[in-house]
Parts: structure tokens; C-alpha cells; sequence
């Protein structure tokens, strides 16, 4: 059976707490490769609600969660998270929870950053959510960062504060911004020394392990391959690469070991933060299409942005992501629409293209050219197999697949971990 790995394959938040939640119980080991805590999963199991930002989905199922070098980590948030799922009867501890001993963290001086930027764009925001992502991503390529496994050194440490507020605080006098002294930073983590090195572990060789004895793997991204800093629409991104290939890195893996990857796709899409969203709607089916999906960030609470569904968008992403197959998520939210429409590509300047391109005015000029579908009367909603469902919402699905160039594998009909369509056995490779 092979691993797999599961991405977003719009612009985040298209479900993938469910999916992962649901293929979790088939794993043995769930590892998160990229990201911090900007990005958030909702888990709902039975009567209980688990909203998670940096913990791997698959400690709510009882299984290992891996937090890989990749992911950059916020100690405070960390530990915030464990309380919290701890108050809900989820009890974390080093017996099911690892984290990289390379990994990166973020320390208070990165938020203040973040946001003392974004207020210094003034009308010009990228829309980050000021949690410090892209400047501990900035100290690591910048190979500044103080990392997991600098706690169990003091010495160490210490000169790498050093180091660290020398250039921070260039950067704040510049903005204006309050500066950091080195010793509250110093003594507050080595107070959190003793809370974070238990779960640290060099973890490629628990996964080099894994691999050898067949166990399966669950690859966990963050965010999606339109926020990739790579291959999104940049700026307006996150600090991390997204795509599958980065699962390998951000894990400690080779290649060879991700097995199938599953992209996430609303059955519509949305957007949080600022950026371009050529299918946006800001009429009242918009309105409509964030009120029944409930649209707002699991993280930031901020209302998303709705629209159509993007084919070109997403078969963008299935191609530079490495999609395999799709998980396709609130196909209920569209029941008794008289009409849908799907993207089919960009008119810009004139011109029809079908790709989204790189270039921001190019980006911002695009216009969707839409395909009008008939909707449907009945309910998606509970579905357990495509005779459940109404004939022009398997129509819908179809042309999804058609358009994207990929196969839906999955299909969900409802937050419920249950009410899951399987077509394909995502482990089967």
C-alpha cells in the first residue's frame, strides 16, 4: 500500500482537516512538512470540535503526529494547542507526538515584525496573519534561526540570540518599531526548554523506520499550491512551499516515499486575505455561497471570499502540485442553485489564456470565462455513494474532472468524518 500525501489544491481552507481526519484512521504515522500556525484544520468527531493550527490531524485519531523540519514553530502557540485539545479530553504527550529537532521557531520578535510591516504598506497589504511566518522563513534561509535542538545548548543559544536581535532590531529601528532585549527572550525559553525537548527527536530516522517496515505515512500541507511561494499568485502567499514535492524535504524523506498525492478542492472557491480571485462574487450568490458554507478562517475568523469554481485554477495546481487525484469538499453547500458556473479559463488584455499567469497586472487584469451548468433541487448533503446523489450534481462532478485533467477519488458531502464518497482507495497508490 502506498503512503500519501494531501495538499490544498486552491487557496487553502477547502477542507483539508476532514480529509486528512478520515484518512488518518487508515495511517499509522500523520507528519505536517510545511507551515506554522497561519494555517488551521477543523476536525468534527462526534460532538466534539477540534481546531488545530499546528498539531497533525492524526493525534485526534490516536496515531503518531509528526511536526517536521519543514514547519516553522511557534513554542507558545504550541503549547497553547496542547492545553486546549487537553481540555477537550485529547491528551498530547511525547508518546504520540514528535517534532523535528531541526525545526525553526518563532519567537515574539517575528509577529511584531510581520505586523510592523504590513502597517508600514499601509493600502498595499499582502493580508498575512502577523503570526511571524514569513520572517522565521526568512531567518532560516537566512540561517539565523534558533532551532528546537538550540534549547538543549544554553551556550549556544545565547550566541545565537545575539546574532539574531542584531539584525531584528536594524530592522525595527528602520520602522519605527519597539526594539527586543536579549535576556527575556533568553530566560523565557529556557524556561520552555524542559516542555519541548521531550518531544524532540531526530525524525527522519523514525521515518527512514517506517518506511522499512511498510507502515503507512500521511503527508499533512498546509495552506494550498495558490499560496505557494513559488507557484501562487505572489506576493500575496505564504512563506513556504506547498506543493508536494516540498513534503519530501519538510519531512526528512526522499522523494520516493510521498506516494499518492491528493489535492483538496471546494466544490467553489474561496480566499482569505488579499490577492487575486478572477471567479470572485460580490453579489448575493456570493453572499449566499459564504453564509451556507460558513466561511470563515478556522485561524483568523476573517470572512472568506467566495466564488466559482476555478477548473483553471485548480488544473494549474494538479499540474505543479503533482495532483494525482481529487478530494472534492461542500458539494452540499451548492444544493438548490438553479445555476452554476465553472471557470474554464482568462480573458486578459483580449487575449484568452488558460493559465493563471505570474506577472501581478497581468493577474489583476484577469476576467473568468465561465460554463454554465444547471444545478440541482435535491440534497447532497449525508451522501454515502454517487446513487445518493442527484443527477446534475454527478453532471457537476464530471466536468470537474474533465476540466481539471484529474480524477475526484473522494467526495465529501458534509463536515461529518462519515459522509465520505470513496471512488478510489487514495492508499492503494
Amino acid at each position: 500500500m502506498a503512503n500519501v500525501a494531501v495538499i490544498g489544491a486552491q487557496w487553502g481552507d477547502e477542507g483539508k482537516g476532514k480529509v486528512v481526519d478520515w484518512l488518518a484512521s487508515r495511517a499509522e504515522i500523520v507528519v505536517r512538512f510545511q507551515g506554522g500556525h497561519n494555517a488551521g484544520h477543523t476536525l468534527v468527531v462526534g460532538d466534539q470540535t477540534y481546531k488545530l493550527s499546528l498539531l497533525p490531524s492524526g493525534v485526534v485519531r490516536g496515531k503518531l503526529g509528526i511536526i517536521g523540519n519543514g514547519v516553522v514553530l511557534d513554542p507558545e502557540a504550541l503549547l497553547s494547542e496542547i492545553a486546549k485539545v487537553g481540555a477537550q479530553g485529547l491528551k498530547v504527550t511525547p508518546e504520540n507526538l514528535r517534532i523535528a529537532e531541526n525545526v525553526p521557531l518563532i519567537l515574539p520578535l517575528h509577529p511584531a515584525l510581520d505586523q510592523a510591516r504590513e502597517a508600514a504598506r499601509g493600502g498595499d497589504k499582502i493580508g498575512t496573519t502577523g503570526r511571524g511566518i514569513g520572517p522565521a522563513y526568512e531567518d532560516k534561509v537566512g540561517r539565523r534561526s534558533i532551532r528546537l535542538c538550540d534549547l538543549a545548548e544554553p551556550e549556544t543559544l545565547s550566541a545565537k540570540l545575539d546574532e539574531l536581535l542584531l539584525h531584528h532590531n536594524a530592522l525595527f529601528r528602520g520602522l519605527g518599531a519597539p526594539q527586543f532585549q536579549k535576556q527575556p527572550l533568553l530566560d523565557r525559553l529556557l524556561e520552555l526548554a524542559p516542555l519541548l525537548l521531550p518531544f524532540s527527536e531526530a525524525v527522519w530516522e523514525r521515518l527512514d523506520a517506517a518506511r522499512a517496515s511498510g507502515k503507512r505515512v500521511l503527508f499533512e500541507g498546509a495552506q494550498a499550491v495558490m499560496l505557494d511561494v513559488d507557484h501562487g499568485t505572489y506576493p500575496y502567499v505564504t512563506s513556504s512551499n506547498t506543493v508536494a514535492g516540498n513534503a519530501a524535504a519538510g519531512a526528512g524523506v526522499g522523494p520516493d516515499t510521498i506516494g499518492m498525492v491528493l489535492g483538496i478542492a471546494k466544490a467553489y472557491s474561496t480566499r482569505v486575505g488579499s490577492g487575486p480571485f478572477p471567479s470572485e462574487l460580490h453579489d448575493d450568490v456570493g453572499k449566499g455561497l459564504g453564509d451556507r458554507g460558513f466561511e470563515y478562517g478556522t485561524v483568523t475568523g476573517r470572512r472568506r471570499r467566495c466564488g466559482w469554481f476555478d477548473a483553471c485554477m485548480v488544473r494549474q495546481a494538479v499540474k505543479v502540485g503533482g495532483i494525482n487525484g481529487i478530494a472534492l469538499t461542500k458539494l452540499d453547500v451548492l444544493d438548490g442553485m438553479a445555476e452554476l458556473k465553472i471557470n474554464t479559463g482568462y480573458r486578459i488584455n483580449g487575449e484568452l489564456v488558460k493559465r493563471l499567469p505570474a506577472a501581478m497586472k497581468a493577474q489583476a487584469a484577469a476576467e473568468p470565462v465561465y460554463e454554465v451548468l444547471e444545478g440541482w433541487s435535491g440534497s447532497t448533503r449525508g451522501a454515502r455513494s454517487y446513487a445518493d446523489l442527484p443527477a446534475q450534481a454527478v453532471k457537476y462532478v464530471r466536468r470537474i474532472e474533465e476540466l481539471v485533467e484529474a480524477p475526484v477519488v473522494l467526495l465529501s458531502t458534509s463536515p461529518e468524518r462519515d459522509d465520505t464518497i470513496t471512488l478510489r482507495d487514495p492508499f492503494a497508490g
